[in-house]
């Protein structure tokens, strides 16, 4: 397969945009992403589109990206794969091009959360992202859902809701100086742990905002690398990992086996191990996820996820800092875009742009996880092509 690079990326701020549509964020990624190619790139010379895309409130997505964007002569596929749609759609393009079938791809993520009221918002993707029969009837939405798994994990490891608290406080901290992150302020522990509760043991400040956004990425084959930038951040790997969809038939509630099958194979097809892993974008829909998936991605031992944010491991400055751009909890979760964005600060991070930017950060990985803890996907990005 041929090696592909990112050669332009580009997102809107994370937030509630009422008084945007996806028609409007759409071209606004899309513009900022093209003018981020350092030599520049012509529409016409976009070959495909891949657009990632959860909850389709203005129609058909493929045209409306077409549309919105003036891509009128070239193939677009919507990916859709719950919460890991925007790794998914990443991890399509590279494919395309790799085979050789396109030399330029588009990738683009986006949703548009906030035109349903908060109370509907939930019941609407459980509808697309649950098994109908089961899980939805039990109303395990989201924080339900995430909150079986991370009861149990609390259980059973020595973590507590103190170290879920020190991880929203970690990636607030982190959010501030992001103007692309939707809440850019500082917590503390006492108000993470005082917060109200949306569901044992999830209060308020360990779940995600609701957002709306954008975000877009130019991918290119090695051999036409140079036309765009002297400085591409090459796709080391990527992976797709399943699960089972009833929370009955997971026998081990502690850890997600779609993210350890997602990392082993993003971590075999780029010849790397998570000790090589600089920064990180994790998913972090809910606090307790973001321990849970340290270990599931190898940068913890069984259990050890506590240890890391005693040791301030994961925040900037530490060994491996996670979610510099603020992650989900504070940047924001478009779920269609979420994994776009990750990718969109990786790139910035390994060509020492970012705006929290981690000294020296040559490797970079970023994860999805989603659906009922059933579908993750992983890009690993890196200075190098090798």
């Amino acid at each position: 397969m041929r090696r592909v690079a990112i050669v332009g990326a580009g997102m809107t701020p994370f937030g509630e945009h009422f008084g945007l549509g996806i028609k409007d964020l759409l071209p606004m990624a899309f513009a900022e992403c093209t003018a981020n190619v350092d030599k520049g790139i012509a529409p016409a010379e976009i070959q495909a589109a891949w657009f990632g895309e959860l909850s389709t409130t203005d129609g058909f997505p493929s045209g409306i990206l077409a549309d919105s964007c003036g891509l009128l002569d070239i193939p677009i596929t919507r990916v859709e794969n719950a919460c890991a749609t925007g790794n998914d759609a990443v991890r399509n393009a590279m494919f395309g091009i790799a085979s050789g079938a396109f030399d330029v791809a588009l990738v683009m993520g986006a949703d548009k959360v906030r035109e349903s009221a908060s109370k509907d918002t939930f019941w609407e993707w459980a509808g697309m992202t649950r098994d109908t029969a089961w899980d939805y009837p039990l109303g395990l939405i989201a924080p339900a859902n995430f909150a079986l798994h991370v009861r149990r994990y609390l259980h059973e490891s020595p973590a507590t809701r103190e170290h879920m608290a020190m991880v929203a406080v970690k990636n607030h901290r982190h959010a501030v100086p992001n103007p692309k992150a939707q809440l850019r302020q500082e917590i503390t522990i006492e108000q993470v742990l005082n917060a109200p509760m949306v569901v044992e043991p999830f209060g308020l400040y360990d779940c995600t905002p609701q957002s709306d956004g954008a975000a877009a990425l130019v991918l290119a084959a090695d051999d036409v690398v140079d036309r765009y930038t002297d400085r591409p951040v090459w796709i080391r790997g990527v992976g797709l990992g399943v699960d089972r969809v009833m929370h009955q038939h997971k026998p081990d509630m502690t850890t997600f086996p779609a993210t350890a099958r997602a990392a082993k194979a993003a971590y075999a097809m780029a010849g790397l191990t998570p000790r090589d892993i600089d920064v990180a974008e994790v998913h972090d829909c809910f606090t307790g996820v973001e321990l849970i998936s340290y270990e599931d991605l190898g940068f913890a031992d069984r259990f050890g996820a506590y240890k890391l944010v005693e040791a301030g491991a994961t925040t900037i400055g530490g060994a491996l800092p996670v979610n510099p751009s603020g992650g989900l909890k504070a940047k924001g979760h478009p779920p269609g875009a979420t994994g776009v964005a990750q990718c969109f600060e990786i790139f910035e991070q390994l060509r020492g742009t970012a705006a929290n930017q981690v000294d020296g950060a040559q490797i970079g990985l970023a994860h999805n996880i989603g659906g009922p803890t059933a579908v993750s996907a992983i890009t690993i990005l890196g200075q190098d092509r090798d």
